[in-house]
């Protein structure tokens, strides 16, 4: 009777139907591993982190290694420089905003009356009234959300502990991933099978190496993308030229979109201060640097092992973006990255030969030292 009744199926709707339940027990295992790793962001975002910044600085740390240098020591001077850097950068910009708000307060003032005058005797001819009366609704509108917009900020001040307490988790997990990272993925492998581990090793260590060869390539991308477009803000003359190009650097390290976020800022200052002229050279600008990083430096900088297809980059970063805000769109490239690679070299035939070859095709950026780091 069974078989009758199967044979009464059409074998296309048996296939479907054996598709769709397979699928579905995948869905409900991604839906519940996002949800253990939303309900561990606390966690897993610094140790994410952690790692990028590990792939950046570990070439540094193996080159003092190699030269004789204690392993400790080096990760403590490594770990120090990149700090100072930090927090150099992070003074400049905030340094450079204070010196300079008073001429952009000046420049959006003159701004806005300037606007006002074209209002009152250009084309629309609007009365004095009626110019009063909308600055008067902007004014109510804003004392009238002034309960959201206090609450608003209680609640970013009140995560200053917990933005500290990651800091210094991320701090903590970046010492020790350069100190043992190897070993901490060795011992991590061992709860594979014996039979299956040394693949998985070597596509952990390729993973890693397509991160490591993301995170410097991205850094250099980023380096460029804010000098070009620092250096013709500071010729066309608009305020806060440096730290908006301080800006834009850390807005490049979003890839496709955070540039040209953080470059939206450097046009509307341009606005204010220099009119709509500059404000459209501006954004001329900052499209011809993109184009530039597109076409020139990421085919440049990173080899076929890291670089991936800009629909698979805008909706990683939508997708991390939905899930975890802007540290999801930070983090879901260089995830997908060590995704690709991973994948790659996990169901290659020959895992170390595939390994080399991705390690081959990378750009001049990838170092060798990074061969076996998980």
């Amino acid at each position: 009777m069974t078989d009758s009744h199967e044979e009464s199926v059409s074998p296309l709707v048996r296939r479907a139907a054996a598709w769709s339940w397979r699928l579905l027990v995948i869905f409900a295992a991604a839906v519940v591993l996002l949800e253990v790793l939303r309900r561990l962001g606390f966690v897993v975002v610094p140790v994410a982190l952690a790692l990028m910044l590990a792939a950046l600085l570990l070439p540094a740390v193996d080159a003092l290694d190699r030269y004789g240098a204690a392993r400790g020591g080096a990760v403590a001077f490594v770990v120090i420089l990149g700090l100072s850097a930090l927090v150099a950068i992070l003074s400049f910009v905030v340094n450079q905003f204070v010196d300079g708000a008073p001429q952009l307060v000046d420049e959006i003032t003159r701004s806005i009356e300037g606007a006002r005058d074209w209002l009152a005797t250009g084309p629309l001819h609007l009365s004095s009234d009626q110019l009063t009366r909308a600055g008067d609704s902007i004014i109510d509108a804003l004392r009238n959300n002034q309960t959201q917009l206090t609450t608003g900020a209680l609640s970013t001040a009140g995560t200053i502990a917990e933005i500290l307490t990651g800091a210094l988790l991320t701090l903590f997990a970046v010492i020790f991933f350069l100190l043992g990272g190897r070993g901490i993925w060795q011992f991590v492998t061992k709860a594979v099978p014996a039979p299956q581990r040394d693949r998985v090793r070597e596509a952990g260590a390729a993973g890693f190496h397509s991160l490591a060869g993301y995170a410097r390539a991205t850094s250099l991308v980023a380096l460029v993308d804010a000098v070009a477009i620092g250096s013709g803000l500071a010729i066309m003359g608009i305020p806060l030229a440096l730290p908006l190009a301080s800006l834009i650097f850390i807005g490049a390290f979003v890839p496709v979109v955070g540039a040209l976020v953080t470059g939206f800022l450097a046009v509307i200052v341009a606005l204010f201060a220099k009119g709509l002229v500059y404000a459209l050279i501006t954004l001329v600008l900052i499209i011809a640097v993109m184009q530039l990083e597109a076409h020139v430096l990421q085919p440049l900088v990173m080899g076929r092992a890291v670089s991936l297809h800009p629909l698979a980059v805008v909706l990683g970063i939508t997708t991390g973006y939905v899930l975890a805000g802007v540290i999801g769109a930070l983090l879901a490239v260089p995830l997908i990255a060590f995704a690709n690679s991973f994948v790659r070299v996990l169901g290659a035939e020959e895992p170390e030969a595939a390994s080399v070859e991705l390690k081959r095709d990378d750009g001049p950026l990838i170092d060798a030292t990074t061969d076996d780091t998980g």
